[in-house]
């Protein structure tokens, strides 16, 4: 079963696959306080929004889809730093210079969110796309991870 819990502000985990997965192996944990990745936006103090995550487990590995409405791929950045998976972007909303704006919902310019990989993920092979505000990570299982098939010898 994929557990992903959060820390932080929000305190409701996730839920488990309904695929009855027993596999613990490929667990992920959240938080939306992490490090500042190279080339983002340099303070880190800097208020930002959490984006929504689902991550999906099969037998080879897990899948991460991560909300980022309003970023563009060059404001995208994703660091890998021992076991913590940073994603960090930065929202740009165009805003005529001859206009002046009177009421925003959206205050925070900032998406990030940490995420801490399990032993048993292979980050050095995640595989990442951002398409229509969706950034996908394939984080495979390691090889020891895997699962085998055994055979057996006849005497």
């Amino acid at each position: 079963m994929n557990n992903m819990t959060r820390t932080g502000n929000d305190q409701a985990p996730a839920k488990a696959p309904a695929n009855g997965s027993a596999s613990a192996s490929a667990a992920v944990s959240a938080t939306s306080a992490g490090a500042t990745p190279e080339g983002a936006v340099a303070n880190r103090d800097l208020p930002a929004m959490t984006p929504p995550v689902d991550v999906i487990e099969d037998a080879s590995g897990i899948t991460l889809y991560a909300d980022m409405p309003g970023v563009p791929r060059d404001k995208l950045s994703l660091k890998v730093e021992g076991d913590q998976l940073d994603i960090e972007g930065e929202l740009t909303i165009p805003v005529p210079t001859d206009i002046a704006v009177t009421y925003a919902e959206m205050n925070r310019t900032l998406y990030r969110r940490t995420f801490t990989l399990s032993k048993e993920l292979d980050a050095e092979k995640i595989a990442a796309e951002f398409n229509n505000g969706v950034l996908t990570l394939r984080i495979p299982k390691a090889a020891h991870a895997q699962p085998r098939r055994i055979s057996i010898q006849a005497n």
